[in-house]
């Protein structure tokens, strides 16, 4: 299923690059925070190139993974941070902590309006400051582990439930 994503997102990727410009529709100001969102041309151009890119299509891959409580892997699920953990592993080659608690020491605080590709993103998801992380990619969108009985899925920053549950965002040396 995994090679069937990162060809999928290789197409789709491949389209985008080579595709006009066309005027295309703005999507809603508070999307909710389930719906998945598709990567726009102006988050492709954000990713650029290098490392960050090739983390962005990295975490892209594991989209539809399930979650698992403490899972690390994309054979038995991610957890928030198992997945930061794996995908900077495995897509950059940068060992980051293993816990959310730990990742919130990593790299430099960064405000809301720098994030880049590869930043971590923080929130409060357990009445607990920094409980949930995930990885910006771009155009307001992060990808990330949800909960129990959800999938490894990218979603808009911008939505209420996201917004209202910052708690901050670093960069990590990529």
């Amino acid at each position: 299923m995994r090679i069937t994503i990162v060809v999928l997102a290789a197409v789709v990727l491949a389209g985008c690059a080579s595709a006009p410009r066309m005027s295309a529709r703005l999507p809603p100001t508070d999307p909710s925070p389930r719906t998945p969102v598709v990567l726009t041309e102006r988050a492709m151009d954000e990713i650029g190139g290098g490392r960050a890119r090739e983390l962005a299509l990295h975490a892209l891959s594991y989209i539809g993974v399930p979650y698992r409580y403490g899972g690390t892997s994309p054979d038995t699920g991610f957890d928030c941070s198992g997945l930061v953990h794996y995908v900077y592993s495995r897509g950059a080659g940068i060992v980051l902590p293993r816990t959310t608690d730990a990742l919130r020491e990593v790299g430099i605080p960064i405000p809301a309006d720098e994030l880049t590709t590869g930043d971590l993103v923080f929130f409060d998801t357990l009445r607990k400051p920094y409980s949930h992380v995930g990885i910006y990619l771009g155009d307001q969108r992060f990808i990330h582990a949800p909960t129990s009985g959800g999938q490894v899925e990218l979603v808009d920053l911008r939505a209420r439930y996201w917004q209202s549950r910052f708690n901050g965002a670093r960069r990590p040396a990529l």
